[in-house]
């Protein structure tokens, strides 16, 4: 499986492949206000082969530290189940660190995520924007990171 980054001529097939995985939800809108916010990080948007999946990393803050905010990832239905997620996640951690980015955070299961590094984001003092979430709300810290909130790149307020 080839995993890389987005070009321009893969944004239909992940808008696509993101509303088949959500049922048509929020999520590729999302990704589209994301490209044109200033937290997005081109480096950070990557796809698995011919765009069977997608996922992305966008700028985010833990009080005025500069963090990542992961999400949405999303797999074609008729390929999940079969690594493509788990290969997304390790090459954007990866990419991420490379980076020298701090922590990346997401909100997802807590059964799921563990396994590539992701403990709760309140073991590090981190909260999320919505204090409903925090069963769910993860961090992955790369670095040393004082307590404080997070907060996501602009256009997650929109949904």
């Amino acid at each position: 499986m080839l995993i890389r980054r987005e070009t321009p001529a893969d944004i239909d097939s992940i808008r696509a492949v993101t509303n088949l995985a959500f049922r048509d939800g929020p999520e590729a809108q999302l990704i589209d206000w994301l490209r044109e916010d200033e937290g997005w990080i081109p480096e950070l948007s990557l796809v698995a082969d011919e765009v069977i999946g997608h996922v992305v990393c966008t700028r985010g803050y833990v009080g005025d530290v500069p963090a990542l905010g992961l999400g949405p990832i999303a797999v074609h239905p008729s390929h999940q189940r079969a690594g493509v997620g788990s290969a997304l996640m390790h090459a954007v951690l990866g990419a991420a660190e490379a980076r020298g980015e701090t922590a990346v955070v997401l909100l997802g299961s807590p059964v799921y995520y563990p396994r590539f590094g992701f403990r709760l984001a309140s073991e590090f003092g981190i909260t999320p924007p919505e204090p409903a979430w925090a069963p769910h709300f993860q961090a992955r810290l790369f670095a040393d990171v004082a307590p404080g909130a997070f907060r996501y790149a602009e256009p997650f307020n929109r949904l």
